[in-house]
């Protein structure tokens, strides 16, 4: 039963939240505002994020800072090329009544880092699917339900391609954003600097509850939406598809693959959730707009043609749009 009396009244309340948590996350981490807005976006959507960045730009951090804000578990698992899907989803041990005993991996927790997700192999990789899309993972043919709220946070190095394996489209697809981190503003890193050498650091003090997070994503979810507004949204990602009925000029020439229905999903959901985070009732194109890139960045595929001029994913995204 909802502690507000109207829908009003509990979307007031998720932007006070919404702002709490943003400057309690803002003691820890400076800048990365349009990170942070994307990952609690990504949270209260129901939705797993990709953070892409070189080394030392606090991706573990801001995601600890983010567990603490919302009072949820978090596990960090490293991933590293001998790692086995048994060492994150967990297994069965003979215990001391010779009974097999199931014992809980690090899976088992409200906020997944996978940091560099790419180390390990695909059958590591593919453990994360089942677990992602059915909030649920199966060993030894039992089914075992995760926590509820459940959230993959991964990171992966652009730079260092060496040793890794690519992710499969299968699995980028289940991500609702690709987040790119870059370098710190000159002021900023200023900043950076005299706060992480001093004998005292910040921490983010306890904001939400994971009930209090699971009732904002119910929330989300029944905010509604005006028909040009999902006509926009499946249109623009009809247009990145070579056999798409509003296929673009754009995409004849830059694009080797689209995206799929479950970006069209994700544009929706994630503008319903911009609005209301900004005290908007209801989504309009803007809000469909101002998440678009992170949303379709990892969805689209380049050709030959692409690659060879230089024209990368965002400008094409940015014409389409």
């Amino acid at each position: 039963m909802s502690i507000y009396k109207t829908d009003t009244e509990a979307i007031e309340a998720l932007v006070k939240k919404y702002n709490q948590l943003t400057n309690e996350i803002g003691k820890v981490i400076v800048g990365q505002d349009e990170t942070v807005k994307n990952v609690l976006i990504s949270i209260f959507s129901k939705g797993h994020c990709l953070l892409v960045g070189v080394p030392g730009l606090a991706k573990t951090l801001l995601v600890n800072t983010i567990a603490d804000a919302l009072g949820l578990s978090f596990n960090r698992i490293q991933f590293t090329p001998d790692l086995m899907p048994s060492d994150i989803i967990g297994s069965e041990i003979l215990d001391e009544q010779r009974n097999f005993k199931f014992i809980k991996g690090p899976l088992f927790s409200s906020i997944i880092l996978a940091d560099e997700i790419n180390r390990t192999p695909p059958k590591t990789q593919a453990a994360l699917l089942e677990a992602m899309q059915e909030k649920q993972v199966t060993a030894a043919g039992k089914r075992y339900q995760l926590d509820n709220p459940f959230f993959v946070l991964a990171t992966q190095n652009p730079i260092e391609q060496e040793g890794t394996y690519p992710l499969p489209e299968a699995q980028l697809d289940r991500f609702m954003f690709n987040i790119w981190l870059d370098y710190p503003s000159f002021k900023e890193e200023l900043q950076v600097v005299k706060l992480t050498t001093v004998a005292s650091t910040a921490k983010a003090n306890k904001v939400l509850s994971a009930e209090e997070i699971i009732f904002f994503q119910d929330l989300i979810r029944k905010v509604p939406v005006a028909d040009n507004v999902i006509e926009y949204a499946v249109k623009l990602v009809n247009k990145t598809r070579l056999n798409g009925e509003f296929c673009s000029d754009v995409t004849k020439k830059y694009l080797q693959w689209g995206a799929g229905p479950r970006a069209s999903q994700y544009l929706i959901i994630g503008a319903k959730c911009h609005a209301a985070i900004n005290g908007k009732f209801s989504p309009d194109i803007e809000d469909v707009k101002a998440i678009a890139i992170p949303i379709l960045r990892h969805r689209l595929i380049r050709n030959y043609k692409a690659e060879a001029e230089g024209v990368n994913i965002e400008a094409i995204i940015q014409q389409l749009l």
